[in-house]
This record gives C-alpha cells, sequence and structure tokens, in this order.
C-alpha cells in the first residue's frame, strides 16, 4: 500500500481516529528505523504507521500483545489531532504511571521527509524519532520539537466566496492547477484534478467545501467515505471524488481497512529485522544448495584418479626426485602429463592419488544426501519467507526455523561474556570460527578448538586465526579447506589481493612461544592453499 498523503485526508484520519480512540488504552510502542515503521499497541487495536515513501500507509489490526523489544507506555489517549492544512498526525496521551504525564506521538507525512518523534513534557522534549535532519530542521533527542514550517493558505479559517474562488480559475489549466495548489488551502494535486475535471466554478467550490469540511470533520452524519483510485493505486479518502470513486464505505477507517485487506501483502506485526534474518538465512540456503550441487557436479571420477596413482607406481624409475610435474607413458601407450608435489617421493605421490579417489568416492557416497537435506531446507526457509512478507506467518515459528542467534549489546549485568569469534557455516555444515582480534585469537586457538581442529591464518601477514571444526587427523575436504582460507584471507590486510596464501594445520601443531605478543603463534607442519578474497563468499557462509 502506497498512500500520497494530502492535508484532508491526514486531518479526516486524525477526526475519524479521535472519534473511535479517544480515551484509549494504549500499552506500548515500537519504533523500527530500518522498516520506517510505527507500531502502537492499544488495549483494543493495534496501528500500524509506515512511513517509506515506496510503502507509506496507516492499518488498524487487532489487538495483540507487543514483543519484548517494544517500549512499554502505559497511557491513555487523550486526543488524536492535526494542524490545519497540514500533514502532520498528533497524537496526545496521557500517562497513567510515571512522568512525565504527558507524551505526544507525532507522525510527520512530508513527502520525503517522513518522521515520527516522541515528545515528553510540556516543553515537547525529543525522546524518539526516526529522522535527525529535515530540511534547515536540527532534531536532536533532548531539545524541543520544532514543527516544519506552513505556508498559510487562503481558507484554512474560513470558506472562500464564489466571486475570489472564480478569480482562482481564470487563465489556462497549469495557470489554474498552480493557482490553487499555491494559495488554496486543503488543496492537494488529487483534489485540484478532480476540481478542474468539473469545469464548473460552482461545482468546484462545492466540492472543495465538502473535502474542507471532511478535514474539519463538519460532514453531515451519514456521509459515506471512498475508496478512490490514486497515483498509485486504491486509496482511502474521506469523500467519493467524480470519476475517481472505486467504492463507497461507511466511514474513512473502514476505507482504510479495505484498502489494506485489497493489497498484494497482509499488514503483519512482524519485526522487519526477524523477516529480513529469515531472508538472508533462504539467501544462505541456497547458496548451500548451489555450492553442494556444483560440488557433486564437479567430482572427478575416483577410478581415474587412482589409475594415475597406479601409473606412478609403474613409472617409479622414470620420475625424478624434486619435479612438480613429469611426462609417463600410460598403459595404453599414450604420453600423459601428471602434476606431482615436489616435496614428496613418488610413492607419497601415489599415495596422495590414491587418497584423492578414496575422498571422492566419500563425497559420492554423502553429496546426495546433503543436497536432498540442503534443498529441503530452503525450500521450507523459502516458503516461510513467503508466507511471512504476505504477514500470514507467526513470529514463533520464523524464530524456530532460525539457528541460534549470538545477542550482541545486551547489556545486562547477568549476560554471558561474548564469544571471541564470529561463527560461519561451510557449505558441506561444518562450523568455521573467526578470530576476534588478536587478543581474541590466542583465546579462539588454544581455549576454543579441539587438537584436530585445522588452523588457518594468511600467510605472512597480520589477520585473524581461522578453525575448521574438523576433529579428525586425515585431510579436510577441499571445499571446506578452502572456504575456510577464504575467510582468512578477508580477515586479514590482505583482503584486498587477488590470490592470497593461506597456512593451514591441525591446531595441535600451533603453539604460543614464551612471552610471545597477542596472536603471535608459531605452526608447525604448515601446507598451504592458494584463495582469492571473495566477500559473497563470506556473506553466503554467514552463519545466524
Amino acid at each position: 500500500m502506497r498512500i500520497p498523503w494530502d492535508s484532508v485526508l491526514v486531518s479526516a484520519t486524525a477526526v475519524a481516529l479521535e472519534r473511535r480512540f479517544g480515551g484509549a488504552r494504549v500499552r506500548a510502542l515500537l519504533l523500527e528505523p530500518e522498516a520506517r515503521r510505527l507500531v502502537v499497541w492499544l488495549r483494543d487495536a493495534t496501528w500500524v504507521w509506515t512511513l517509506h515513501p515506496l510503502e507509506s500507509g496507516f492499518a488498524i489490526l487487532p489487538p495483540a500483545d507487543p514483543p519484548p523489544e517494544a517500549r512499554p507506555l502505559a497511557a491513555k489517549v487523550r486526543r488524536v489531532r492535526a494542524p490545519t492544512d497540514d500533514r502532520v498526525f498528533v497524537v496526545e496521551l496521557s500517562r497513567v504511571r510515571g512522568t512525565p504525564s504527558r507524551v505526544e506521538l507525532v507522525i510527520e507525512l512530508l513527502p520525503n521527509r517522513e518522521n515520527v518523534l516522541m515528545l515528553e513534557g510540556e516543553e515537547r522534549t525529543i525522546r524518539m524519532l526516526l529522522r535527525t535532519r529535515e530540511g534547515d530542521r536540527d532534531l536532536v533527542r533532548g531539545r524541543a520539537w520544532v514543527p516544519p514550517e506552513r505556508t498559510p493558505r487562503l481558507g484554512a479559517e474560513a470558506p472562500i466566496p464564489l466571486e475570489v474562488w472564480r478569480e482562482f480559475l481564470a487563465g489556462d489549466d497549469d495557470a489554474r492547477r498552480g493557482a490553487l495548489l499555491r494559495e488554496v488551502a486543503w488543496t492537494s494535486p488529487l483534489l485540484v484534478d478532480a476540481i478542474l475535471e468539473l469545469d464548473d466554478a460552482d461545482a468546484g467550490l462545492a466540492l472543495w467545501t465538502a473535502a474542507r469540511a471532511a478535514a474539519l470533520g463538519d460532514l453531515e452524519d451519514g456521509t459515506p467515505a471512498a475508496v478512490i483510485r490514486g497515483r498509485y493505486g486504491p486509496m482511502p479518502w474521506p469523500l467519493a471524488l467524480p470519476g475517481r470513486t472505486l467504492e463507497t464505505v461507511p466511514d474513512l477507517l473502514t476505507a482504510f481497512e479495505r484498502v489494506a485487506g485489497d493489497g498484494p501483502d497482509g499488514t503483519s506485526l512482524l519485526p522487519r529485522e526477524l523477516v529480513d534474518r529469515l531472508r538472508r538465512h533462504a539467501d544462505r540456503l541456497r547458496g548451500r544448495l548451489v555450492s553442494l550441487e556444483q560440488e557433486f557436479a564437479g567430482l572427478e571420477d575416483p577410478a581415474e584418479v587412482r589409475a594415475v596413482g597406479d601409473l606412478i607406481l609403474a613409472r617409479f624409475g622414470d620420475i625424478p626426485q624434486g619435479a612438480d610435474e613429469v611426462v609417463l607413458v600410460d598403459f595404453d601407450g599414450r604420453a600423459r602429463t601428471v602434476a606431482l608435489d615436489p616435496t614428496l617421493r613418488p610413492d607419497e605421490n601415489a599415495r596422495a592419488f590414491y587418497d584423492g579417489a578414496a575422498r571422492i568416492e566419500r563425497a559420492a557416497e554423502r553429496l546426495p544426501g546433503l543436497v536432498d537435506e540442503a534443498r529441503a531446507a530452503w525450500r521450507a526457509a523459502d516458503a516461510l519467507l513467503e508466507r511471512a512478507e504476505a504477514g500470514d506467518a507467526e513470529r514463533g515459528e520464523i524464530e524456530e526455523l532460525l539457528p541460534a542467534v549470538e545477542t550482541r549489546g545486551a547489556g545486562r549485568a547477568d549476560d554471558a561474556p561474548s564469544l571471541p569469534y564470529r561463527v560461519y557455516r561451510a557449505s558441506s555444515g561444518r562450523e568455521i570460527r573467526v578470530g576476534r582480534g588478536a587478543a581474541k585469537n590466542d583465546d579462539l586457538t588454544f581455549r576454543h578448538s579441539a587438537p584436530t581442529d585445522i588452523w588457518l591464518h594468511a600467510r605472512h601477514t597480520a589477520g585473524a586465526h581461522v578453525i575448521l571444526r574438523w576433529g579428525r587427523d586425515d585431510h579436510p575436504e577441499p571445499a571446506d579447506l578452502r572456504e575456510a582460507g577464504i575467510l582468512a584471507a578477508l580477515h586479514s590486510k590482505a583482503r584486498t589481493s587477488g590470490s592470497v596464501p593461506v597456512d593451514w594445520t591441525w591446531r595441535k601443531y600451533v603453539r604460543k612461544p614464551r612471552k610471545a605478543p597477542p596472536g603471535s603463534v608459531l605452526p608447525d607442519r604448515v601446507k598451504t592453499v592458494f584463495v582469492e578474497p571473495d566477500p559473497r563468499v563470506e556473506e553466503r557462509l554467514r552463519s545466524e
């Protein structure tokens, strides 16, 4: 829903809210800066104001219990008003308990300058706000609120005589339109276009007079409101407009209900941050699925890998020591180039190929099951995300699906201490831990890892210690090692390099010299993997 608010709609809505909710009890409120949304929990209803330029609207939902992050506010609605010919709501509250007694919620609906503020006391001191800068206004917590400047227009305080009205209708359409918008109160592009289409001064003045009466709450009892065709689709308005009315309804708040119900998405009380977390989680699950599918599709033929080991042993005498590659005649009489590890003997190179073939066979056995599990997990998260975006999901089921989140910035004395590492999840599902700085590196390496875990660090540069939870003495899977190496490169001073050498070994071969500075260690039996520090990999592996 996207409503182009004008002064008539704002004032008429304030009148309607005052009539229905004057004296209502307020329980709590929540201002969500990222979603640009204000939620107010009343005893008998829930107000939801959305102030995003592309999603501006208001909805009244059934009563609900405020979430833990909401700000408790035991108060009563004293009054809902709007300054004359303006696009600002003021909800005046009176605290039931506590001081100061006076509280105001100010919702400014000026285009591209939408804002929400909570004011306290007779000085109208700002306690909460969405934006801190509004044109020439500096809005600061702890200071008094300065209202937006307004230019008075004719007709705000008294009706316009017909002869004066005719003067505004002199000239061509552009001149008349400009004059009405600049000089006449309660006008907006929507109302002015409807007035000019009537092409009759008396009828135009009658329409303007009715709109003014709606804004001031002076319409006759029983006058229906309407759902009209607005610039961005159906929108509520306090009275029918010629040529634009889609449906008449008993009152304006019913029009808001109809518009909210006809939209593609329902109005949801789910915190936007929670829905965003679910979206990121679904994206990571999708990334993991794609990675596993690619890994499975890219598996070599283990028989061919094992055949290379057989060839090395069969041509043992033709392989010089220290060669990094050699051309051998295979069993079919064809010349074949074989890449070798120059630090290993020929028989050790053969053993490496045999081990590689065995790893491929193990991967071929386990990957189909992992792919099926990853696909099921992604589909479940994606389906829940679709329901959450449509306002048809419960908070509890989202929190149950999401992995546990490390609480940051909690600030209570009884909170558990924060971990010395960030948590990531490899495509295979294995946990990767990345140290949070020099002092935390030591804590991660020597207190939060097992001897048979894999330790990694970018070579010859400052950076985080990285632990790949492995728990075995055999070599880690190449995909896991590469992803952990990318994280080590990204969390080092070599993060902007095209290719980064990352050393790795088992944690049991890492020791801390006496009196060494924080984060300084001596690894032994080190091997090296070269990786490209791609930030997209970090985003995909980031754990909730």
